[in-house]
Formats: C-alpha cells, structure tokens, sequence
C-alpha cells in the first residue's frame, strides 16, 4: 500500500481537506482522511484530485485543428468543416490517426482519465484503448433521409460488437435532430435499449439555426440539407410542428437519463424543466459554443433549474486545446454564482457518472481506482476551489501514480 500527502486533498462532493491523505493499493483507493501517517509519500503544495472527466470530444477531428475559423452562426462554421472532411474520404488515413493519437495523449497529459468520445467511423477505438484511457465512444450515425433504419443500425450494431469491450465501451448514437431522420432515432433508441451498456449521446439545442429548422422546417439548415440532396417533405409527417428540438425529441420517446445531451446553447426554462425531470445530463462546451457561432449556453440556468452538467471540449476543430481546466475558466465567466466546487464535480463525478463510469472514476472514495492528479497551488492561494477553476495550465499537472 502507498500512502499520499497533499496541502489539499479534493475528494469531490465535500470540502476539501487540508494536509490530508490517500491511500491505495492495487490501483484502488483504499483510505481517505485527515491523519497523516509517517511514512507518507508528501506530494507538497498540490491539490490532490481525481482525475478529469472529458465528457465530449470528437478525437477523430483532430486534424482539422486551426483550420475551420470562426462562425458567425453555426451552419457558416459547419459548411467548410464539411467541405474539408470530403477531403480525406479515408477515415483510416495518417494525417487522421496521427492527429487523433496525438490528441489522446494531449487530454490525457492534461489530466484527463475518461472521455465521451464521437466517433463516425471508430478510428478512435484502437487508439484509446492503446492509450489507455477509459471511454465511452459514441459510433454516431447520420441519416436524414434514411430508406431502411433498421438495417442501417444492424450494420452498425455489428461493427461495435467486434471493437467494444473493456474501458473501451462503444454504444450507438444520432448525430443531430436536423441530420438523422425521425425513424433512425427510434431504431438508435431501441438498439441502445437492448444493448449492455445502455447509453447513447445527441447534439441538441445547439444553434439557433437548429431551432428554426425543428420548429418550421425552415432557415440556413433547411437549405443545407436541399443542397446536399436529403432533403425530405415527409421529415416529421407524424408529429406537431412549433415544436423546440427537446419537445421533438422528447415526443419521439428518445430522451431519458440514459441520454447525455451535449451543448443546449438555445434550451429555455421548459426545456430545461423537462430535461431535469428526465434525469438528462448536459455535456455542456462553452469555448466551441463561441467559436461555432452558436453562442454561450445559459449555464448558471442548467444549474438553477437541476440539471445534471458535464463538461466537454468538442473537438480540436473548434478549440485551442482539450484541457478540461480550460473548460471551467470558461463555466466560471458564464456562471459566477455556481459555486466552485458545483464545477469541479461536474468536471469529474458527473461526467463519469453521465459515461457509465461513475462507480469506478471521478472522485476519491475507497475502492474506486486510483486515477489521481496533482495539481500545483502557487503560494498566496487560500481558495484552492476557486483555483482550480481559474484555468490550469497542463504542465502544472502531472500524474500521481498508483
């Protein structure tokens, strides 16, 4: 067994405990507390933490980092990320894998120990899995105007069955509601159901674009999807129009607590009651919300109103960097009221519980695995809450081995 010793044990969920101490053994915490054993390792001036959670990332993306600017609206920004993707037609191709890698071993140098990783083509999988980092990948499907969803998924459920397994969990998920056709979502939802991991993701509520497109089938995507040929009069037929994209979605029976819904830049306070009576979780990714155009999401509101809240970076397509503690500095602008420690669990605990995680990962509790950070407390600090969610550059991190 080893024993550290840190000015700042975090445990995540209770206050933190000054001058206290972990112990683990076998990879597990095996004790928390406040009495310092003699033989304790002494880590100094550091907050002791579980390690991040990463709720949404798109690793695959990675290549594009620097080469989509900035939108003024999200279906701007979209159009040349699409254009570039058509690119490399080849998901296999060196410049993604090598991007993809490099990006893996970035979150995890920023202190990352779990992702909620998109992935359209599975590129990811081997790569997480040799990086050994825990995830949750979500195999995204796209299909507005789809002839046979049941086959599709089938197609899909197979390529998952031969890549899921470990810390490694692939599941199946839609895109979006103005990119995959009602009766997708409904063979998704049922093949999530069925399946041992029961846990899917959705882009929702991200743009302004996206309201108008779901409430009267009009505006900047309408007309993206007739350029691309997809377009459908029959998207819809059966149910309400005027309609937000949760109602919609919640309509078509898809929205639950297994769901891990990213972004809601546009939710209301219905929406939002609605989510949280669903026990949904928002992946919420306030530095891509801007860069993409789609604003800031109402985060102090998701917090008023009960929602469970993760934290994820998107993709390097639209942010600098894939460290989590940029993410917070970023949550703690848009909500000064929600109380450091609210961000730093919904930055661990919430996230690995939102990943199906949560009974091993993201927070410091005997018998949950030993992934521990320390973070470095400059002198002067008497917050280290307030610290921490103030933006931590990553080589102030390091890993503390188990």
């Amino acid at each position: 067994m080893t024993t550290y010793t840190a000015d700042w044990i975090l445990p995540i969920g209770d206050e933190p405990i000054e001058r206290g101490f972990v112990a683990v053994d076998a990879g597990r915490i095996v004790d928390v507390g406040r009495e310092r054993p003699a033989d304790a390792t002494d880590l100094g001036r550091v907050a002791l933490m579980p390690s991040l959670v990463n709720a949404h990332t798109h690793f695959e993306l990675s290549y594009l980092h620097g080469r989509v600017p900035p939108g003024r609206s999200f279906t701007e920004w979209v159009r040349p990320l699409m254009a570039l993707r058509r690119q490399y037609p080849d998901p296999a191709a060196e410049e993604i894998v090598s991007a993809a890698r490099s990006a893996v071993a970035a979150a995890r140098q920023a202190g990352t120990g779990l992702v909620g990783d998109i992935s359209n083509t599975l590129v990811t999988v081997p790569l997480l899995r040799e990086a050994g980092l825990p995830a949750q990948v979500f195999y995204e499907l796209l299909g507005f105007n789809v002839d046979d969803p049941a086959g599709r998924v089938a197609d899909a459920r197979a390529r998952v069955n031969g890549v899921t397994g470990g810390d490694v969990r692939v599941s199946l998920a839609p895109h979006a509601p103005y990119s995959v056709a009602p009766t997708l979502f409904t063979a998704i939802r049922a093949d999530v159901d069925a399946s041992a991991h029961p846990l899917t993701s959705v882009h929702l509520g991200e743009s302004a674009d996206e309201v108008e497109f779901v409430k009267d089938t009009t505006g900047p995507l309408r007309e993206l999807l007739e350029q691309l040929g997809v377009w459908t009069d029959a998207w819809r037929a059966h149910l309400p129009s005027g309609q937000s994209p949760v109602g919609y979605l919640s309509d078509l029976g898809f929205l639950d607590r297994r769901v891990l819904v990213v972004h809601g830049v546009q939710f209301d306070g219905d929406d939002l009651s609605q989510l949280a009576a669903l026990g949904v979780t928002i992946a919420s990714c306030p530095r891509s919300n801007r860069h993409v155009g789609a604003g800031d999401p109402p985060l102090e509101a998701f917090y008023a109103m009960d929602v469970d809240v993760a934290f994820g970076t998107d993709s390097l397509a639209s942010v600098e960097d894939l460290n989590v503690f940029a993410e917070l500095k970023a949550a703690r602008r848009l909500a000064p009221r929600v109380p450091a420690r609210k961000l730093l669990e919904s930055a661990t605990l919430i996230g690995a519980r939102a990943l199906g995680f949560g009974d091993m990962l993201g927070s410091l509790e005997a018998g949950k695995r030993a992934s521990l950070i320390a973070v470095s407390v400059p002198e002067g600090v008497s917050d280290v809450e307030e610290y921490l969610v103030g933006g931590i550059d990553q080589r102030d991190i390091r890993w503390v081995k188990a």
